[in-house]
């Protein structure tokens, strides 16, 4: 497995420099970037091919593989939305990801397939998402980039049994599972959805949680939560999965850099050592 980490884990702001030299200098194999709104730092809606390639001969420079795309957007344009002109926009994003994807070399982009809320019922969710999935699914296979459907706290698929179904109803090799292990600890146990996702899974997010807090604010570093790390490796290892374990967390407000370099240490006690052993020596 390679270590990955979110450009999301700097300060907001912070120049793709800044970002890609972090990276490198804590020892990371891989920075997942995010495609960003009009004017803000890296890739954005409005940027062009050449720009793009830009980008991965800066990456380059830092001894550092870009292997996936993630973007917050569309939480602004869910594909679930009962407005088609919402959903449209929300196609275009996933388009733009898969354009930039296909430029950039990337084989997997993050989706956050549609939100459950007080106008959108589940059922309504699942249906209006999975339609505006199916019209992508041309366009993905045309580029040979994946769909990785996120788990997120957007209250919908909420088991793993469901993903698996969700996805597999997709009927495309390039529709899989963008698994966050800290994201389903107040729903579940990651090492059982990752089981049961299995071959499904495209890439990896990494974050922990602490189950006393209960709340967005319940979110912490690796190790500092409830998360079983021991089982969560045994799952990986099970299904093959040696791919990219890529960081997402919230970035220091002091020294961005410190995130960089415990981050990465701490993934290592996950991919480049015998964790069981590990956390059996420490207890």
């Amino acid at each position: 497995m390679l270590k990955g980490i979110n450009q999301w884990c700097y300060p907001k702001g912070t120049p793709l420099e800044k970002v890609f030299e972090y990276s490198r200098d804590a020892g990371f194999d891989a920075v997942e970037l995010n495609l960003n709104a009009t004017g803000d730092v890296g890739i954005t809606v409005d940027t062009t091919i050449n720009e793009a390639k830009e980008i991965v001969k800066l990456a380059s420079s830092y001894q550092l593989e870009l292997r996936s795309l993630s973007t917050g957007l569309l939480w602004d344009f869910p594909l679930s939305d009962a407005s088609e002109s919402i959903r449209m926009q929300g196609r275009n994003i996933i388009k733009k990801q898969i354009e930039i994807a296909r430029v950039m070399g990337l084989d997997t982009i993050l989706v956050v397939p549609g939100t459950v809320n007080e106008s959108t019922c589940y059922a309504d969710c699942y249906n209006r998402s999975q339609e505006e999935l199916k019209k992508l699914i041309p366009f993905a296979e045309e580029y040979q980039v994946n769909m990785g459907i996120e788990n997120v706290w957007n209250k919908f698929l909420l088991s793993p049994l469901e993903m698996a179904t969700y996805i597999d109803e997709l009927d495309s090799d390039y529709v899989g599972a963008y698994f966050d292990v800290g994201n389903v600890l107040q729903f579940g146990y990651p090492e059982q959805w990752i089981r049961t996702l299995g071959k499904r899974i495209k890439k990896i997010h990494v974050k922990d949680f602490r189950m006393s807090v209960g709340n967005i604010t319940g979110f912490v570093p690796l190790f500092a939560g409830d998360v079983n790390w021991e089982e969560v490796y045994k799952a990986l290892t099970a299904i093959g999965y040696d791919d990219t374990l890529t960081a997402e967390l919230t970035p220091y407000k002091i020294a961005p850099n410190l995130l960089a370099e415990d981050t990465a240490r701490q993934i290592d006690r996950i991919i480049k050592t015998d964790i069981c052993t590990w956390i059996r020596n420490i207890r």
